[in-house]
């Protein structure tokens, strides 16, 4: 079936025990309480209220009545820290294979930005791309692609036009049949633009870019997106913040250079601050490490951490809290005496 059904599905679903005429569906929109769903022949809403929080890109197990039976593991899944400042986590993909991070050529890149979403999709499981968009409104391209690879070593970098269709040809050269790419951006990227350029029809809404190169949101869910190449596009509202989650794994791998040198500290302990025989500072003595690169690691590591710490004082509330009404459940059954 179409929309990324594979062997690697199949199993899983295999693995189920499910009534002999269930069917998988893709979430292609999830709104509050149910979801927009595909089953191969049609779309149709049902009811999920009843599962562990499904999203856009997620895959459901649907009885012969059209009911949700059970939400299939995700094999991938982009996350960001909630912007309220607890340890909550905000799913915003599941099961993509690459996560284009959407940068605009029009402004001036935000590096550190840059460098934090490509954090947040090593963490998702996908491969990370950035793609430049609106090169025909800049002059120096080259030079701009330059640093941001500078800021994302062994990420592959693609600048497109969607008004010349210039790199859209290398753009789709990724988008095999059955791969999901989603787009993150901020608003006024051209994140909708280039969906309906990949498209070829003007399948979603674009919004105007104000005088200050901010653009408002257009897009205001998260939805899958059939490409006549087989393709499909998980197209999302802009993004104000990205918080980081607490991964290390995936802030090493946006920092990989930096990774490689604290395995020459001269300390296993060392803090990369003040310590004699650090690798790290002693390369931005030398300028091999430019000091920007460094300040936004240590602030991305600070982030992952403090949330790690916040997630496990959050889980040891929940499960006092879980067992706090277990014992006053059984002490009202009359099981316990006093």
């Amino acid at each position: 079936m179409p929309l990324g059904w594979s062997e690697f599905w199949a199993d899983r679903l295999g693995a189920l025990a499910v009534p002999d005429d269930s069917r998988p569906a893709r979430v292609i929109r999830a709104e509050r309480g149910a979801c927009v769903v595909d089953d191969g022949a049609r779309e149709l809403m049902v009811t999920t209220d009843h599962l562990a929080g499904p999203t856009t890109g997620d895959w459901l197990v649907l009885t012969g009545g059209d009911v949700a039976l059970a939400l299939l593991p995700k094999r991938t899944a982009v996350r960001r820290a909630e912007a309220s400042g607890t340890s909550h986590e905000q799913v915003l993909a599941a099961n993509v294979d690459l996560v284009g991070v959407v940068v605009s050529l029009a402004l001036e890149p935000d590096l550190g930005r840059i460098e934090r979403m490509i954090a947040l999709a090593w963490v998702s499981g996908a491969v990370p791309l950035v793609v430049l968009t609106k090169s025909d409104l800049a002059s120096d391209t080259d030079q701009v692609a330059a640093d941001v690879s500078a800021a994302a070593p062994g990420v592959d970098i693609v600048a497109v036009s969607s008004v010349s269709g210039a790199g859209l040809d290398q753009l789709r050269a990724w988008l095999l049949p059955g791969q999901t790419l989603v787009l993150l951006g901020q608003s006024g990227v051209g994140k909708s633009t280039l969906v309906n350029a990949l498209a070829g029809s003007a399948i979603v809404a674009t919004g105007s870019v104000g005088a200050n190169g901010k653009g408002r949101h257009v897009t205001t869910s998260r939805e899958l997106i059939r490409l006549p190449s087989g393709a499909i596009l998980l197209d999302t509202p802009g993004l104000r913040g990205v918080g980081v989650v607490g991964d290390a794994e995936g802030i090493g791998q946006t920092f990989p250079e930096i990774e490689e040198l604290i395995e020459d500290c001269r300390f296993g302990d060392c803090s990369h601050a003040a310590e004699p025989g650090c690798a790290v500072l002693a390369a931005v003595e030398s300028g091999d490490l430019p000091v920007r690169r460094l300040e936004s690691w240590r602030k991305l590591v600070k982030e992952a951490e403090w949330m790690a710490r916040r997630g496990d004082a959050r889980l040891m509330s929940e499960e006092r809290k879980r067992w706090k009404q277990v014992n006053q459940s059984v002490r009202r059954s009359g099981s316990i005496r006093r």
